[in-house]
């Protein structure tokens, strides 16, 4: 591809205010394809994980990189000095209308997933889509709903799912019965990273970027942290916090193995933290712990992003792994990450090691098949299970956003052992930061329930939770109401 000019660049990105709707004639016909069948890739983004991406597809038989989209032009010249026959495009739209393109894999900021993929079913793209599925729950369920709609293979970016130790851990908690009755499950993520700064003034948008295309659907606000690539991570308005980041691959893991997937959503969620130490621009918390009642098994999870003291470069104290989970049965219990495992008796004796390779590639693979045989039954990530997975860290967000003054008495509610030394170890961990639990920088949910079936809260905490299941979308960027 020749370097895209500035003038061809942003002429891609005019004419923005009117959601594109296809007519059914220009979407591409569903077809069987051998396996010796090319596959036309093209990329909603050029960021560092599109990039991992394009590897790992570009590792597949029969795949070529044909298409490449981002709002910021350096990146697309960048990322087509590699793929060097792609063409480049600022608008998605282009992209999607786009012959040369049988596949789009949209690993934009979270706040562009649904929408980017919606667009992409509409035209006749098979999607995959990074994790998490959505930004809010609501448009979660208009992307699968476009999936049934268009008839489009959609899989979700969740590798760990093609990482054939999956299968082994299943068996081994649920056939061998290793540990025996499974009775809770704790979740961590404590992996310490540091401020995004405060600016004094609004952020200057690089002249390279087509600012209205790379907001989309987002509120157009003054941004005063100092970057604008990745940290949108920690802005309610384009991201999900640590939640949505790395909270959504574990939480994933424990519906996968531990529920079988069976358990789609909670039926309540109760839930605080804070965004403390740094005073930076960023408002999703950096730390968040979080209880889940299932009807069955309980699931907590605790999340920090700081160090385990003051200017240290090691996360807090935690037992298990440190981005990963474990699984507490009658008679031991189950550590697993990404990548590896390890099942113990109660007196800690190894039961079985794991080792797997995270699924990278043979996700993409997993999809591709999919994609030929035109059969989402062949998916390990299929997007009805990932808004599942998603939805556990959207409820978890909203627990936050709709937090109080946290109160130790109101944290005693829940009598579990699990939960009972998570609260013993965020008291220690804050408190060395020169946080108390007990002030206004921490906060504690109500008891919300949940509606699984609807995907809705219910009952007295209702109104406020579902205030956040849909957000507010800026005109001319609206996910299509579907379902």
């Amino acid at each position: 591809m020749s370097k895209i000019s500035r003038r061809q660049f942003v002429a891609g990105s005019l004419g923005t205010g009117v959601m594109m709707s296809l007519p059914a004639s220009s979407l591409r016909a569903s077809r069987h394809m051998s396996a010796n069948d090319s596959i036309n890739v093209g990329f909603i983004s050029c960021g560092s994980r599109a990039g991992q991406l394009a590897k790992q597809f570009s590792s597949v038989n029969g795949v070529n990189i044909t298409g490449l989209c981002d709002p910021d032009s350096s990146r697309v010249d960048r990322m087509s000095r590699e793929y060097n026959k792609a063409e480049g495009w600022a608008d998605m739209r282009a992209l999607c209308d786009s012959d040369n393109v049988d596949v789009a894999v949209v690993a934009t900021c979270n706040h562009w997933h649904c929408l980017g993929a919606i667009r992409a079913m509409e035209s006749g793209k098979d999607v995959y889509v990074e994790k998490p599925l959505s930004h809010s729950q609501w448009e979660g369920e208009q992307t699968v709903a476009a999936s049934r709609k268009y008839d489009r293979i959609c899989q979700i970016g969740t590798q760990q799912r093609s990482d054939p130790m999956q299968e082994q851990v299943k068996q081994l908690l649920h056939e061998d019965k290793a540990i025996g009755k499974l009775k809770a499950c704790r979740v961590n993520r404590f992996g310490v990273r540091a401020s995004i700064g405060k600016r004094e003034t609004p952020l200057s948008v690089d002249k390279n970027i087509a600012y209205d295309l790379w907001l989309g659907p987002a509120q157009d606000k003054p941004i005063f942290r100092k970057s604008l690539h990745y940290d949108w991570h920690w802005d309610w308005n384009t991201g999900s916090g640590e939640m949505g980041n790395w909270g959504v691959h574990v939480l994933d893991d424990v519906r996968n193995n531990v529920f079988l997937d069976k358990v789609t959503l909670p039926q309540k969620i109760f839930g605080g933290g804070g965004r403390v130490v740094w005073n930076d621009a960023g408002d999703t918390p950096n730390v968040h712990f979080v209880y889940f009642d299932t009807g069955g098994i309980p699931v907590v999870i605790g999340l920090s992003n700081l160090p385990s003291a003051p200017g240290g470069k090691k996360s807090a104290p935690h037992p298990g792994p440190g981005s990963g989970y474990i699984v507490y049965g009658e008679g031991g219990y189950y550590h697993g990450q990404r990548g590896r495992g390890a099942a113990y008796d109660n007196d800690g004796k190894l039961i079985k090691e794991f080792r797997g390779n995270s699924g990278n590639g043979l996700h993409q693979k997993n999809f591709l098949d999919a994609v030929r045989e035109r059969d989402r039954s062949k998916q390990n990530a299929e997007v009805e299970v990932g808004h599942h997975s998603t939805g556990w860290c959207n409820l978890a967000n909203i627990a936050f956003q709709c937090g109080d003054q946290f109160s130790s008495d109101q944290a005693k509610e829940i009598d579990i052992a699990q939960w009972s030394t998570l609260m013993n170890e965020m008291k220690a961990h804050t408190s060395v930061h020169g946080i108390e639990m007990e002030s206004d920088q921490i906060r504690l949910s109500p008891m919300m329930e949940l509606n699984p079936e609807s995907g809705r809260f219910i009952g007295k905490e209702s109104k406020r939770a579902n205030g956040f299941i849909k957000r507010e979308y800026r005109a001319g960027y609206e996910v299509p109401e579907l379902v």
